[in-house]
């Protein structure tokens, strides 16, 4: 198969699980251009736009579950604060990482820095899986161009590095979150595991058939598929396999397109995948507490309607707002823009889909309803407003069956829907974000270490799955790092997520490579990391801002001294 086909813009890909009653009929249909099998129990499909649309018919209800989400990044003197410093400089642990892999999926990595070299001027990079690039994938993926160490070493050897390796990282956020992690001692500046090596997947932009489908405004360049995360932790595993070495995987994205019921394909991957020994997974919480993109309401039990007021500014665009509703109930909407003119209710059917231009005003409404929800069992209610009026949108809900009567709705995250769109009425709590509201991997939240106070825009919990998050808190305002053009800081719960995955790295060595304990895994260091946690006394935990506390791995390492 011809790599490029994959990166033409009327190509679509989706995942199912193995075994799905309709898998074969999605197989066998002569669209499917390529197909790739992960862990013997998912399958990501390549298709063009025109036969997906087929496929889906195969599908019925379960259609809903095998859409990829679009994802974005989570970024908005603090490895002392996290005890991390202290476990580097005591001269019996003497760790530093070594022989443990950290691996990132994210926008790439400026492999020309000095923090991502040794004294000898060679590559602490095992590899780099560029998704963006067509060329040779590596054996089994379906896509992108791998590059070796060697590759990269002959690159940095060379006058012209990008003529050997022409990966860049635009964005900057993978290479900073790789250096906070993973970087060498340059100047002042040490990483949180510096002799840790490092395994980079870029992801590439999203097709451009979920870019609308989810209405991603046109300047948001960092906008990912879930399926590509996938294929990124996979390639990160198999490298750690073959190399024989444990891996941290440290994911600093998140997506607000989805019902966070904590049960799509993804977040059963990555459930699976953190349980395996010599694997450590961390996840970045999001930074929505503030963004009033998050709505709650509970119906009464005397049937009464409840409104959902949004605030639409001028020129926003396009509108992607997602309401939920648990397994016992099922509702159905109407919508009134701003001059009164009203989408009557629509009725709710399961995979319906409603659509009409308004009259007096510019903007186009689409009602879509799915349910029941794999895992869950729950109701989604999807409702675009495309070139929304300026002025309040009030979408109202009506019970058709209320038992629960609860209501979540979200609007997208933020850089993914224009900030003049917002709830008028919304609750800073359950605003963490896909994959991290599920269970699985180390939920990690922000904390401004300076002041000792929680990083404002941190994601708040509890999740709909009624888990306690953030597991903990590390430091995530003004963190100092390495951008492709040099030294910077940086706020926001991924580049606390690299601090946490340098302490796990930390872990795994004391564990994996020393010997101490050959079944540390994700839920192994997540306990000892939550009892290491620095808490006070005029707090109750767990708590939906601070987690179980603050992260202090000196701690971890003395209260696994007394085990």
């Amino acid at each position: 198969m011809d790599n490029d086909i994959l990166y033409s813009p009327d190509i679509v890909d989706f995942y199912i699980r193995k075994g799905s009653a309709y898998e074969r009929f999605i197989l066998d249909h002569p669209g499917i251009i390529t197909s790739v099998t992960i862990r013997d129990m998912y399958i990501i499909c390549y298709t063009r736009i025109k036969d997906y649309l087929e496929m889906i018919e195969y599908m019925g209800a379960d259609y809903i579950n095998t859409v990829p989400k679009v994802m974005g990044l989570l970024d908005r003197a603090s490895l002392e604060a996290a005890g991390i410093i202290q476990v580097q400089q005591q001269p019996y642990l003497n760790l530093n990482g070594q022989g443990v892999l950290i691996g990132f999926v994210d926008t790439g990595i400026d492999y020309t820095q000095d923090v991502f070299k040794y004294e000898d001027g060679t590559s602490k990079i095992k590899f780099i899986y560029d998704l963006s690039i067509p060329g040779t994938p590596p054996a089994g993926f379906p896509l992108g161009t791998e590059y070796t160490n060697e590759q990269i070493n002959a690159a940095l050897a060379s006058d012209s590095p990008a003529g050997i390796v022409p990966h860049m990282d635009s964005a900057g956020h993978g290479t900073f979150l790789a250096s906070v992690a993973a970087g060498r001692s340059v100047g002042d500046f040490i990483g949180a595991a510096p002799d840790s090596e490092i395994i980079m997947v870029k992801l590439k932009k999203a097709y451009p058939f979920y870019l609308d489908r989810f209405a991603v405004p046109v300047e948001q360049e960092n906008a990912f598929e879930s399926t590509c995360l996938m294929l990124g932790v996979e390639y990160i595993l198999q490298k750690a396999k073959e190399l024989g070495r444990p891996a941290v995987i440290c994911v600093g994205l998140g997506s607000n397109y989805d019902s966070h019921d904590g049960y799509g394909i993804i977040e059963d991957y990555l459930f699976n995948i953190s349980n395996l020994p010599g694997v450590c997974l961390c996840m970045a919480v999001g930074n929505e507490s503030q963004a009033r993109h998050h709505y709650f309401q509970r119906f009464s039990k005397d049937g009464k309607n409840e409104s959902i007021d949004i605030m639409v500014g001028e020129n926003a665009g396009d509108i992607y707002l997602i309401i939920t509703n648990r397994i016992s109930d099922r509702f159905s909407v109407s919508v009134r823009s701003p001059t009164r003119e009203l989408v009557s209710r629509v009725p709710a059917k399961s995979g319906y889909s409603f659509e009409t231009q308004l009259v007096l005003e510019r903007s186009l409404v689409r009602i879509s309803y799915y349910f029941p929800l794999e895992g869950s069992g729950d109701q989604v209610t999807i409702v675009k407003i495309l070139d929304a009026t300026p002025g309040i949108w009030t979408i109202t809900i009506y019970g058709d069956i209320v038992l629960d009567g609860s209501i979540n709705a979200w609007l997208p995250l933020t850089g993914f829907v224009s900030p003049s769109v917002q709830f008028l009425s919304s609750t800073p709590y359950n605003t963490v974000t896909s994959p991290a509201n599920a269970p699985g991997g180390i939920h990690c939240g922000a904390y401004n270490s300076i002041r000792n106070s929680l990083y404002p825009e941190s994601s708040w919990g509890p999740v709909r799955l009624a888990l306690d998050m953030p597991d903990l808190v590390a430091p995530g305002y003004q963190v100092g790092g390495f951008y492709p053009a040099g030294y910077g800081t940086m706020d926001g719960t991924s580049v606390a997520t690299a601090i946490t995955s340098g302490a796990c790295a930390l872990m795994l060595q004391w564990g994996i490579v020393e010997g101490n304990d050959l079944g540390f895994s994700t839920p192994l260091i997540r306990a000892y990391l939550i009892r290491g946690c620095d808490r006070t006394d005029v707090m109750d935990y767990p708590n939906p801002q601070w987690g179980y506390g603050t992260l202090n791995l000196m701690q971890t390492f003395f209260y696994m001294r007394e085990l």
